[in-house]
């Protein structure tokens, strides 16, 4: 795991920008550093050693020194490759970076088909003086790209762009009312005007000043007509393969581990020495008694910690640093803490992202099967009642009506939308903003022939685990010198997931139906059964507290906050929230978390 940047210039490039750049991400990569300069191309990384940490140091280079890699990430097959590629290429080290390199030589653009595992990276081709770049199909490793003047610049980061003279800092204020609405950056494009970040599953191509995108990767759906005790096998061996492979390393590999199913089923597959939970003095918010259960049933150590709300403020400010974007999800401040803890005793960590999504775990997926009979109502009734409903205050049953009167691709952003647009595009002062119904459209006519069921969890995938939780568990890991790993994020579990029909997913009592058959196999309590409850953060109590309040409302009121908000509109939420008029804690927090990020870059 790792911290790559570098850029291509008609200039000469320099050591000197190119070392500033990657001192920006050093945290990715306390190990080691290295540097590739030639007349066009600049190469920096910065080195976390998990793999061969003898002789795995980058940029890599091929045998004739034609052919530079900088590389973040893991390939878990790169033994299995190795061996594909057989006595045609002679290997130096034990890295799966040299066997990337050497794959890319043998079959070039489609190398991405072949590997199985988390990626970003950049090969530099000498010859033809193109550089070419990937990002995994999962989007669990991160890459910006930015393009000015005669430059183009890369790196695991944005900030890591800051120190190059060609880039222009500036605000994207366009995006700013979507925020609010989905409490993290929706689209290709950043609040960096001009950095973009390469999408899941695409890769990229820069020549003569030109940039070529290409999709290899997508998520496709088709159910199997397997009966269900055999989907269940299907998925047990998929999940013992895939924590095989990924506990691949030279190092100790531990695991988060909170009250749920999908850590509780990793942690009981790879049994690691080590696990890491946090909580909170409010037993409403606090899984450390869950976690230490289970561990204490499997016979291994779990290391916990009980977070204050002061030390919890207190780095607020420096983890939105990290973040480089407004990232308003509570629980990617608690990753921050159990990343912490983790990094005094390992270099790696399992973490259980994705299982959601791709075996369907959140209950906004069972209004599938919930709320079917009032879907049997008319479409222009249930239209006409939405309209109503949408008059009055968001309350729970008006949200319901409102909700189902209208279609699934003109409401649902995911699982966790803060704002209706409608409300968002008022409190934002700046003109011009996006909506959120044209980011994802182009979701929805790509899986148009496709189930509801099947578009809630490629909405989800795309805009709130790729955007908020992968992002959260990448940054907040990194900035440890930390690797996470998320083996419901293979490529074989994925061929499982896919095919599974929408009763082996969700039915009437509960979700993720076979998954859970498969974790009540090895987990050795009742894990198995919790409902979704993720990070859970006390900060609908916190904000009514007085410490709290009176920050929040120092900058609602603030110039930055005058700049770009309806001061009058944000302060109501934070005033009904502190009365108990509302609760409107969730709106406060995606405000203020904006204001705290940008007070950290501009």
């Amino acid at each position: 795991m790792c911290g790559i940047a570098g850029y291509i210039s008609s200039k000469k490039p320099s050591k000197k920008i190119l070392k500033a750049m990657t001192d920006r991400i050093a945290h990715r990569g306390p190990d080691a550093e290295g540097f590739y300069l030639d007349d066009n191309c600049a190469l920096g990384h910065r080195r976390l050693s998990i793999i061969d940490l003898a002789t795995g140091n980058q940029p890599m280079y091929n045998e004739n020194k034609t052919i530079v890699i900088v590389f973040n990430g893991e390939i878990y097959n790169y033994k299995e490759l190795k061996k594909e590629l057989g006595s045609k290429y002679k290997f130096h080290t034990t890295s799966d970076t040299e066997v990337l390199l050497h794959c890319y030589e043998e079959w070039g653009h489609d190398v991405t088909k072949k590997l199985r595992g988390m990626f970003a990276f950049g090969i530099w081709d000498t010859n033809k003086k193109e550089l070419y770049c990937a990002r995994d199909g999962w989007g669990i490793k991160p890459f910006y790209y930015y393009q000015n003047n005669d430059t183009f610049m890369f790196a695991s980061e944005i900030k890591a762009f800051l120190d190059h003279p060609d880039f222009n800092k500036e605000f994207n204020e366009e995006i700013l009312a979507a925020y609010l609405c989905f409490n993290s950056t929706p689209t290709t494009e950043t609040f960096f005007k001009g950095v973009k970040r390469l999408e899941p599953g695409y890769q990229l191509v820069y020549k003569d000043g030109d940039i070529k995108l290409d999709r290899f990767f997508k998520m496709e759906f088709k159910k199997s007509n397997k009966k269900m005790s055999d989907l269940v096998d299907d998925i047990d061996k998929a999940m013992r393969d895939s924590v095989l492979h990924h506990k691949i390393a030279d190092v100790e590999v531990g695991s988060f581990l909170s009250s749920g199913i999908d850590s509780s089923y990793l942690v009981s597959l790879a049994k690691p020495d080590k696990t890491y939970t946090v909580g909170y003095d409010n037993p409403k918010y606090d899984e450390i008694s869950y976690a230490k259960d289970l561990s204490d049933k499997l016979g291994i150590n779990n290391v916990s910690k009980k977070i204050t709300k002061e030390e919890y403020m207190k780095a607020f400010p420096n983890i939105m640093y990290h973040m480089d974007e407004p990232l308003a999800d509570p629980s990617a401040i608690a990753l921050y803490f159990v990343a912490q803890i983790a990094s005094k005793d390992v270099k790696v960590v399992m973490s259980g992202e994705g299982a959601d999504e791709l075996f369907c775990g959140y209950n906004t997926y069972r209004e599938e099967i919930d709320q079917s009979w009032y879907m049997k109502i008319p479409f222009s009734l249930r239209k006409l009642a939405a309209g109503l409903a949408g008059l009055f205050p968001e309350k729970r049953g008006f949200n319901f009506v409102y909700r189902r009167g209208k279609r699934l691709e003109d409401i649902n952003i995911g699982l966790g939308r803060i704002f209706r647009d409608e409300e968002a595009q008022k409190i934002v002062k700046i003109k011009n903003q996006i909506h959120t119904k044209d980011i994802v459209k182009p979701f929805y006519d790509e899986y148009s022939n496709d189930s509801n069921l099947v578009k809630r969890q490629v909405i989800d995938y795309y805009f709130w685990l790729v955007r908020d939780f992968l992002h959260a568990v990448d940054r907040n890991t990194m900035m440890f010198g930390l690797e996470a790993r998320t083996p419901f994020l293979d490529k074989e579990v994925y061929e499982v997931a896919r095919r599974l029909p929408d009763e082996a997913k969700i039915d009437s009592k509960t979700t993720k139906v076979a998954l859970r058959e498969a974790a009540k196999r090895v987990i050795p309590n009742e894990a198995y059964k919790k409902k979704k409850l993720g990070f859970p953060v006390p900060l609908r109590e916190w904000i009514r507290e007085d410490d709290l309040y009176n920050d929040i409302k120092e900058k609602f009121n603030s110039n930055i906050a005058k700049k770009f908000f309806d001061i009058k509109r944000i302060n109501k939420l934070l005033e009904d929230h502190k009365s108990g008029k509302k609760d409107c804690y969730k709106k406060v927090w995606t405000i203020y978390s904006f204001l705290v990020w940008y007070n950290q870059f501009f």
